[in-house]
């Protein structure tokens, strides 16, 4: 088999990238001292001042003022006029509304625990948005505390006459 003619093989054309890479002039040799943009050639960086002092000043456009060193700036004129801030706090609702703590506690411990404590939070939730003022999100919280112990209130009866059925059944069945 030819190995120019197979389907991996590079182009008549085709020239070795290492190739062409050693044909190109290598950089220019480094100068220490040396600036791009110098105007002259071998031209090192401007010296720099020494010591501390007053900075430059950077021209007309900048608009400063020079104040020689020791004195103060001069007074601002006008008053300055700051709002005190006002904090707007609710208190707790003077009609609260019912946030069904004692119903959370007992669908938790005696009817359905995972349904119970979800109720259980949202019935603390109910009573904090009570004792912040919050209305809506009380009320919010109290319909989802509700809901959560009836659904736990029911399963918990539901699987309490399940059990009495069932072992009315097997004591039924055994004893014939």
């Amino acid at each position: 088999m030819d190995p120019n003619k197979s389907a991996s093989a590079p182009p008549a054309g085709w020239s070795d990238e290492k190739s062409a890479m050693m044909q190109s002039p290598p950089p220019p040799p480094y100068q220490d001292g040396l600036y791009p943009g110098a105007p002259h050639p071998g031209q090192a960086y401007p010296p720099q001042p020494q010591g501390y002092g007053v900075p430059q000043q950077y021209g007309p456009g900048y608009n400063q003022q020079p104040y020689p060193v020791g004195q103060q700036y001069p007074a601002q004129q006008g008053a300055v006029m700051v709002q005190p801030t006002v904090y707007v706090a609710r208190g707790p609702l003077e009609n609260p509304v019912n946030d069904y703590l004692g119903y959370s506690i007992f669908t938790m411990l005696c009817c359905c625990m995972p349904l119970g404590i979800a109720a259980l939070i949202y019935s603390i939730s109910a009573r904090e948005a009570n004792h912040t003022g919050d209305r809506m999100g009380a009320e919010r919280n109290s319909r989802t505390a509700k809901t959560l112990n009836h659904v736990a209130l029911g399963l918990g009866l539901g699987s309490l006459v399940l059990l009495i059925i069932y072992v009315i059944v097997v004591v039924v069945v055994a004893s014939s």
